[in-house]
């Protein structure tokens, strides 16, 4: 017996019903992104594995458990991108937009981990990825955390938390790593399995365990803000007086410590209790030193990344439904002749409005079904042609989505006419 083919676990198909909702979102955040100067680059799915052995860390649960890697023909080692970062990093390196430069960049599209997938974590999944370069001081790290507050607004979101912390520089991380790692030692008993292992490679993320049996354990910990010299205690008070200044809410959370081995100084989530344990909707900071550990020159960075499927669950669970896809008009045609008028007249009002979504009918058909069709494709409009309506160069305009009878229009009337009742295109083109 054959297999019926499906998706991969942990990967997923949208299907045409819900891609309106996430073309909304990817637009509205294309227009908030321009506004502040960030400019978009298309990066590769697939990367060397040292970059990200380099980048992430080798001793991260990303890189120890969750990349796609494998062997090529040709015996390198590649991998499906699990974060984009590195690889922005690697192309400025690459194509020398970093040196004595500022970049505003910003990606989008899917990364790969092989995690267990729950609602809200997939293995194949969707993110929004935020980078400054060139740029040392706390006020990129506040235009950051202000452009995701934007975007929340634009869309609509509310209820979100910000938390904030500062992993001050590498030095200043291994004098705390090992006061932290003397008092988890002394609690060693009260660890999981997770975080005794973790205990000897990555101490710090043993803060940012999910166990609430080690609850108690972690909130007695030393404070890493306590071991931060006065330019990284100024350098975070900055960043926190500019969005106070902004009217931005946040908390300061010091056990927030990231998953990744990059990231240097402040550090950020924005976090939501409405999606289970998938709480963090989009998380950044800074990362000053990974362009010179890729190789380039020293260059100070900082960015952050959104999960889209977090965001669409957002939007979903608020009733949120832009309905983009439907189609403004659907043209019915009864007749071979009203058919061939039909193509032509259809490509005249898409040449005089491009904005416009207009399915014509195929595959015949009586009036009865063609208007079944136009209904269930959710057109606001149904244009009717005949042969009456082609001999009189008219067309009848009726509404599907409110009352009013349907009258006849001069084909040449019907652009300005489409306009009127439908409006202007939006802003963000849909």
């Amino acid at each position: 017996m054959t297999k019926n083919l499906q998706a991969v676990r942990g990967m997923r198909d949208i299907l045409p019903e819900q891609t309106p909702l996430w073309q909304w979102l990817e637009a509205r955040a294309r227009a908030v992104l321009a506004g502040y100067g960030y400019r978009e680059v298309r990066l590769p799915l697939l990367e060397m594995t040292e970059l990200f052995e380099r980048s992430i860390g080798e001793v991260t649960d990303i890189v120890e458990k969750e990349m796609y890697t494998f062997a090529d023909r040709n015996g390198d080692s590649l991998t499906l991108r699990p974060e984009g970062t590195a690889g922005c990093v690697r192309a400025g390196i690459e194509h020398g937009l970093f040196y004595n430069q500022v970049q505003r960049l910003w990606y989008q599209g899917p990364m790969f981990r092989h995690e267990r997938p729950q609602k809200g974590r997939y293995r194949q999944f969707h993110q929004i990825g935020v980078e400054a370069f060139g740029l040392a001081g706390p006020d990129v790290d506040s235009e950051l955390i202000l452009i995701s507050a934007r975007l929340w607004r634009s869309l609509g979101i509310e209820g979100l938390e910000l938390q904030l912390n500062s992993l001050g520089t590498p030095a200043e991380r291994a004098r705390y790593r090992e006061v932290l790692v003397d008092y988890l030692r002394a609690h060693e008993g009260r660890l999981d399995e997770d975080g005794r292992r973790r205990l000897g490679t990555n101490p710090l993320r043993v803060l940012d365990t999910k166990n609430p049996d080690m609850a108690d354990v972690v909130a007695g910990a030393p404070s890493l803000l306590d071991f931060l010299t006065e330019e990284s205690r100024g350098h975070f008070t900055a960043v926190c007086d500019a969005l106070a200044a902004a009217g931005v809410a946040f908390t300061i959370n010091p056990r927030l410590v990231r998953g990744l081995d990059y990231y240097s100084r402040t550090v950020f989530e924005w976090v939501t209790t409405r999606l289970g344990a998938q709480g963090t909707v989009c998380a950044g900071g800074r990362y000053d030193g990974l362009v010179e550990q890729l190789g380039g020159r020293p260059a100070p960075a900082a960015g952050f990344a959104i999960g889209l499927e977090r965001l669409v669950a957002l939007l979903e669970e608020a009733g949120v439904a832009p309905g983009l896809g439907d189609p403004h008009v659907y043209l019915v045609a009864l007749g071979a002749e009203a058919e061939r008028a039909g193509l032509l007249l259809a490509e005249r009002l898409r040449d005089a409005l491009p904005w416009l979504r207009l399915v014509v009918n195929c595959g015949g058909g009586g009036m009865k079904a063609q208007f079944k069709r136009a209904d269930r494709a959710g057109a606001r409009y149904a244009l009717v042609l005949g042969e009456g309506e082609v001999a009189r160069g008219a067309a009848g305009l009726k509404p599907l989505r409110e009352t009013g009878e349907q009258e006849d229009v001069a084909t040449g009337e019907l652009a300005a006419v489409l306009t009127a009742r439908l409006g202007p295109p939006r802003p963000e083109g849909f």
